[in-house]
């Protein structure tokens, strides 16, 4: 079995008789000679056939450029023309022009990350089963980008559900709004390409972490390029999804946060690069690592940010970590701080008109006297009001303050124009407009007390109102504290999810910051659907992708219930009260039910019928002998039977290409309904 490629070249090859070929076999040699020779006839013969001029030519300037580079790398891959179909099929490692160490002297670093695609049966979403991880060979961009290109067309979709207030029911149609994917999320980012280029607001992905713990294993050989691939080839389609000032967050562990970095910068430029956030997570008492392998203990993990174009990229709006106002009394008090804001403005007087001054820039600043204004203490405003401390504080949040030596012009020339007009009160209050900051354009005032003109600095400034609780704001940068929130995570969402469930707040951060009303948030690493369930209650539109079978046991029934109003996670804060739908889909599996059917089988008696449907239907590695596997397969012990089959299954035929869509045999396996869908969906062209 060939590729058309291989096919087209053999065809090509015959017009010279026996010239290129050996006994029936080419002879690579003599095509590589004669191609790095630019022998005119051979390369006449390439350019007749469309295929190979499609794959193998350039045009620049209105000239056709023949790609002779690519084609001999082709016939230069080790047992290409036999077994393999990737240039590092058997190992990785130093190489130059080529050569691995072993066979050459001058050496570089080669990686396949760089120029590979990595087939879409990750181990981690195929099986928990680590001895039957099915391979993963990378298809080289050259040698295999016929194969590259049916892997990843778009899919044809089944299952076709509506999910809103009114319950679940099957659809044909698709309005552009709210969905979830079930299916590889390489293929269904690919899928969604059509749709979506150009149009998603905001990505948050929380991906293997690399850890060797996180149930994402592979070939101990590839073990780094291979997360290396896998994200590569998911991020560069994920940057044609992004909107020209969209964002992507990516959340990781220190195995792999650095070499991601660099990754991006490639992707997306390094020049796009906005921030890392440091999220905490654990108390250094609960984190994990250290002792024994000679590591501090891990509490933190890294969210990585880039923008897709910088230099159109609004920015980001401010966010806040808001702690209750006797929570924070209590802390400061606790850990032997100071807390200032001890007093209150219990009357703000009479206001009387002292005279003006000019600030730096000539504007006007107007001081008044404030005649008969008082201020008390907060503990005697508990003990004449019988008030506990935090319903003092409540009650007087717009009238606390403390008072500082602030060292700014502003207040000296007050104070020095206030002497001058011979005042008297011990209260001053000033107006004037600001020319920058955050009142800026604005008339401003000001308090300023006693003989030194100390500033007020009031406590409405840093806090807010929050679900009926006086709570202060403090601006979030790149230090993240989730202890709390992730003590808790657990009962978010009404659903359990034990492997790296994240709190719904931390997502509503990232949307919150980054995104307004309506605009699309992607998340292809989906897990509960925490993202999607933060979205929801956000009033964003929101696409989920996830393969893995709890899906449909944990993601959307978490989503019903964000439908039907749960109250857990963000949803008092955000003040939601239900409502909301979305479509779920399935990518129409193809091979993907033969690999699954393999490895539920638990005798050879299953593993021969499950073989015997393959052959009927199933696609096969092109490079598979199936009357050698027929002859020796069931020698094997059971365990090496099943590693067999899984490896001879096509990956590139994991689903149904949409190309495929009205052939006899596909069509009667898709019901009117979803037929319909997949019409519905594929005619928005992105409108």
């Amino acid at each position: 079995m060939e590729t058309k490629i291989n096919q087209e070249i053999r065809t090509a090859l015959k017009h010279f008789d026996d010239k290129y070929f050996i006994d029936g076999t080419v002879n690579k040699q003599r095509v590589i000679q004669d191609l790095y020779n630019y022998d005119s006839e051979l390369i006449a013969a390439m350019l007749n056939s469309d295929l190979l001029k499609e794959n193998f030519t350039m045009q620049v300037a209105d000239t056709t450029i023949f790609q002779i580079n690519n084609l001999i790398e082709l016939f230069e891959a080790d047992e290409f023309w036999k077994d393999s179909y990737t240039k590092y099929s058997k190992k990785i490692g130093l190489t130059s022009g080529g050569k691995f160490i072993d066979e050459f002297t001058d050496v570089v670093l080669d990686f396949p990350y760089k120029d590979t695609v990595l087939k879409a049966s990750m181990s981690k979403e195929d099986t928990d089963k680590e001895d039957l991880r099915p391979e993963e060979p990378f298809l080289n961009e050259i040698i295999a980008k016929e194969e590259i290109d049916v892997l990843l067309d778009k899919k044809i979709f089944v299952n076709a559900k509506r999910y809103s207030s009114e319950g679940e029911e099957r659809t044909d149609c698709f309005e552009d709004e709210n969905l979830i994917i079930k299916g590889n999320n390489l293929l269904a980012l690919h899928t969604l390409k059509e749709n979506y280029t150009g149009r998603v607001k905001t990505m948050f992905i929380d991906p293997p972490y690399n850890t060797g713990g996180d149930s994402f294993q592979y070939n101990d050989s590839f073990n780094h390029s291979t997360w290396l691939t896998f994200m590569k080839n998911r991020l560069e389609v994920a940057l044609e999804l992004l909107r020209e000032d969209g964002t992507i967050f990516i959340q990781t562990d220190d195995a792999e946060q650095a070499y991601l970095k660099v990754l991006m910068d490639g992707i997306f430029g390094r020049k796009n690069y906005i921030n890392t956030i440091s999220v905490q997570f654990k108390d250094t008492a609960g984190a994990s690592g250290g002792g024994e392998d000679k590591r501090l203990k891990k509490n933190v993990e890294y969210i990585t940010i880039f923008a897709k174009n910088r230099e159109i990229h609004k920015g980001f709006k401010s966010i806040y970590n808001n702690t209750n106002i006797g929570e924070l009394v209590r802390n400061y008090r606790e850990e032997g701080k100071s807390w200032k804001y001890t007093s209150i403005l219990v009357n703000d007087g009479e206001k009387v008109f002292l005279g003006e001054t000019k600030d730096g820039s000539g504007n006007v600043i107007k001081l008044y006297k404030r005649i008969g204004a008082e201020t008390k203490s907060i503990s005697s405003i508990m003990k004449e009001e019988n008030l506990n401390e935090y319903e003092a504080y409540s009650k007087y949040a717009d009238k606390l303050f403390q008072t500082t030596n602030a060292q700014t012009s502003i207040r000296t020339r007050v104070w020095e124009a206030a002497e001058k007009l011979n005042n008297s009160a011990d209260i001053v209050s000033i107006e004037y407009l600001p020319r920058t900051g955050k009142n800026k354009g604005q008339i401003y005032e000001q308090f300023y007390k006693g003989p030194k003109f100390r500033l007020f600095v009031w406590l409405r400034d840093t806090v807010d109102i929050v679900n009926g609780e006086l709570v202060k704001k403090d601006s979030l940068g790149t230090s993240w504290n989730f202890i709390a929130e992730t003590k808790n995570v657990n009962k978010e969402g009404n659903v359990n999810f034990s492997n790296g469930k994240k709190p719904e707040l931390l997502i509503a951060n990232v949307i919150e910051m980054s995104t307004d009303e309506d605009e699309i948030v992607l998340d292809f690493f989906m897990g509960s659907a925490t993202t999607q369930a933060a979205a929801m209650k956000m009033n964003r539109k929101f696409i989920g992708i996830e393969q893995m079978d709890y899906t449909n046991t944990i993601s959307v029934p978490r989503l019903q219930k964000v439908i039907e109003g749960e109250q857990g996670g963000i949803s008092k804060a955000v003040g939601w009260q239900g409502g909301g739908s979305f479509v779920y889909a399935e990518l129409m599996e193809k091979n993907t039910g033969f690999l699954k059917s393999v490895m539920a089988a638990n005798s050879m008696t299953e593993l021969q019928e499950v073989f015997s449907r393959m052959l009927e239907t199933a696609d096969f590695d092109f490079r598979v002998d199936l009357d050698e596997v027929r002859s020796t397969l069931w020698q094997l012990p059971v365990e090496d039977q099943k590693r067999i089959l899984i490896k001879i299954i096509d990956k590139n035929q994991l689903y149904y290409n949409y190309s495929e869509i009205d052939d006899a045999n596909v069509r009667d396996l898709i019901s009117d309904t979803d037929y319909a869908f997949n019409q519905s969906f594929y005619a928005k062209r992105g409108e």
